[in-house]
């Protein structure tokens, strides 16, 4: 059955002995292992992410579309120009794409053969603030220093990128500085380290980057578990406290609560997770109600979303003070922050120019609902340097987009003075 899976076929006998003895011993943890890393990350499958102010759309069969802003060439067409709709990027046709990731001002991509595409700003931390990199890329470039790892998944984080290999190992570089993310480095260090602590010897089959703090959903004999390093502002790394961690930390309140981890996400200033058994955590800073606990409270270690108790979750989507949760059924919820209608709740514009209402608990969105599709994935902007938009994308590969578009980032024609669109529109690309 291992060997039936994507990134096992082109294994060398040593490196599946090496997979099998991280997993635990047993080729039953290394499917497992396998399993679980598709199911939270999409490998294989379409998906699209919304970035900060630009859109990546990758199709079932490895495609890439990209559209919105373009200040630095992160649509990898090499322009600096916008595009108002999905386009192909052509100079990657031949090479199969099974994930994306998108910074400010930046791109990275993923092949099947764990290789690492990457275009935009090459700089980390400036970028965010939107000052102009030493160099600027604006086609898809193999990453160099990433060619002897075997890369499935990546995480742009503020002034960091992480990677993860197939055998589980998270890499990072920049903002190393003072042993933040488990190794000693300058801040522009572009060597990809491997992260250091307890994660070494622990397979990891996910990885989520938020502001300056990285999570990670590892696989082990006992089950799964949750790590995170880094800035602990707000109480975003779990641990009860607001204190930063050097070296990746268990987080313990899963084992309290009885809950197996199998989806994680990094917002901005909080996290989420969705159990086996379909229950909904979140933690970290409570602003405008993005944990959906009824009110604006931190939460330093994770709790519970009681109000979702009647639905089985099978996806969980965090942006900057935003959330959104997808049930077993299709149907999707979401509370947080209302600007920019990234919420899908309204349309209206209120006394406070295009602020709309914040949601405090779980609020079904109605507006999905209506579409008559059944959702399977939610992206929406990570970012706290940009308005946010949001992606949903259907089990038939329809893509449907709400929220800011002033760049294009929607992929939708908006009409004239119109920054936003309050309701999903049909983005006219088929990822099935």
């Amino acid at each position: 059955m291992c060997q039936k899976r994507a990134i096992f076929k082109p294994m060398s006998a040593e490196e599946r002995d090496f997979l099998k003895q991280r997993s635990g011993g047993s080729w039953k943890l290394v499917l497992r292992y396998i399993l679980a890393g598709e199911a939270c990350c999409r490998r294989e499958n379409s998906h699209a992410i919304a970035g900060p102010g630009h859109s990546i759309a990758v199709t079932s069969s490895g495609s890439v579309y990209s559209f919105g802003s373009n200040n630095s060439g992160q649509l990898g067409h090499g322009t600096t120009e916008e595009e108002w709709r999905p386009r192909l990027i052509r100079s990657l046709l031949g090479i199969r794409i099974i994930q994306a990731a998108a910074g400010a001002g930046r791109t990275m991509l993923i092949s099947d053969g764990g290789r690492v595409y990457a275009f935009g700003k090459d700089s980390f931390g400036e970028a965010e603030y939107a000052v102009q990199g030493s160099t600027m890329v604006t086609t898809p470039q193999l990453v160099e220093s990433l060619k002897n790892i075997y890369v499935v998944q990546a995480a742009i984080g503020n002034f960091f990128t992480a990677v993860l290999s197939r055998e589980g190992r998270v890499y990072t570089f920049c903002w190393g500085t003072d042993s933040k993310l488990g190794h000693q480095t300058e801040q522009n260090d572009p060597v990809p380290r491997l992260l250091l602590g307890p994660l070494e010897n622990i397979p990891v089959v996910q990885i989520a980057a938020g502001y300056c703090y990285l999570l990670a959903l590892a696989c082990q004999s006992s089950g799964m578990s949750v790590y995170s390093v880094g800035c602990g502002l707000g109480g975003k790394l779990g641990h009860g406290s607001r204190t930063d961690e050097k070296y990746p930390r268990l987080i313990e309140q899963f084992q309290t609560l009885n809950l197996q981890p199998v989806v994680v996400a990094a917002g901005a200033w909080h996290a989420a997770v969705v159990g086996r058994d379909g229950r909904v955590c979140t933690w970290g800073w409570g602003r405008y109600g993005c944990l959906g606990h009824g009110n604006e409270e931190c939460e330093s270690v994770p709790k519970v979303v009681e109000s979702l108790g009647n639905i089985k979750a099978v996806h969980v989507a965090t942006g900057d003070y935003t959330t959104f949760v997808v049930s077993d059924t299709g149907d999707v919820y979401s509370f947080g922050c209302g600007e920019s209608s990234s919420l899908g709740h309204s349309t209206a514009i209120e006394a406070q120019g295009n602020r709309h209402a914040n949601v405090l608990s779980p609020k079904l969105v109605t507006s999905l609902k209506n579409i008559n599709e059944r959702v399977v994935q939610i992206s929406l902007t990570n970012s706290i340097y940009w308005n946010a938009h949001t992606f949903a994308l259907t089990d038939s590969g329809k893509l449907y987009a709400f929220g800011a578009g002033d760049k294009g980032q929607l992929g939708i024609e908006l009409v004239a003075q119109q920054t936003e669109s309050g309701t999903p529109e049909r983005v006219d690309v088929d990822l099935d």
